[in-house]
């Protein structure tokens, strides 16, 4: 689990107001299984260390940055790759146990594993005397 820092708001009165950088949006895939939650990406040329996910109550959520391999002057005839920075909030559809999630990086797939907590349903409750 990665803890978040305080950042200090700034107030708009202090500075000049600057619309904020675009940012990619990243696709994803979500599923449970019966014992976890479980989130995919395809996210072929992030590096790991370009990666920062969170997990806050019931968000989760996915932050990174793609570098250009390498500059090129040209006219493009098709641009649809994403490059820069790009994130993701989900809120999570189940109750999870965040402490024991996992994430790893196979072939270009983000996996992010977060374990459900499984409470029972239905409680029988005896009355006393």
């Amino acid at each position: 689990e990665t803890e978040k820092e305080e950042i200090p708001v700034e107030k708009a009165q202090e500075k000049e107001e600057k619309w904020p950088e675009p940012e990619g949006q990243l696709a994803i895939d979500v599923y449970q299984t019966e014992t976890e939650l479980v989130i995919q990406s395809a996210i072929a040329g992030v590096k790991q260390e370009d990666l920062d996910i969170a997990i806050e109550r019931d968000i989760i959520t996915i932050r990174g940055n793609r570098q250009k391999p390498f500059e090129e002057n040209g006219d493009y005839f098709t641009q649809e790759c994403y490059w820069g920075s790009f994130s993701r909030e989900v809120i999570l559809p189940v109750e999870v146990g965040p402490d024991r999630a996992e994430a790893t990086m196979k072939d270009g797939i983000l996996t992010i594993r977060i374990p459900k907590l499984l409470r029972e349903k239905k409680r029988i409750i005896k009355v006393g005397i």
